[in-house]
């Protein structure tokens, strides 16, 4: 059976919708992930603008400004039950690993 768009989350994907709690645009996007995550998480121009227009699609985002070239972007109300929804998932399974390894 395959797996529902979106049932899980990768971490880029994580940490974009994060950065859409509040309106930006893609290169706001490309450097909060890079300072939120100490640049350990990277997103390229290409994957972001492709889930940009996945989320747009899915209705987790709204496009709330366009000038020029450059787009604006906040999250849902779709997006931020997704997002509650991976968080919950990564808590219980860092709560898994603690309940194995204490």
């Amino acid at each position: 059976m395959p797996r529902l768009k979106f049932q899980t989350l990768t971490e880029q994907m994580f940490y974009i919708l994060l950065c859409l709690k509040d309106e930006c645009c893609g290169i706001d996007i490309m450097d909060k992930v890079s300072l939120m995550t100490e640049s350990r998480v990277k997103v390229g121009s290409g994957t972001l603008y492709n889930l940009l227009e996945q989320f747009l699609s899915s209705g987790m985002i709204v496009q709330t400004k366009a000038e020029g070239r450059r787009r604006s972007y906040v999250l849902t109300e779709k997006g931020r039950e997704v997002l509650e929804c991976e968080y919950k998932r990564l808590c219980t399974q860092a709560e898994d690993y603690r309940k194995l390894f204490r």
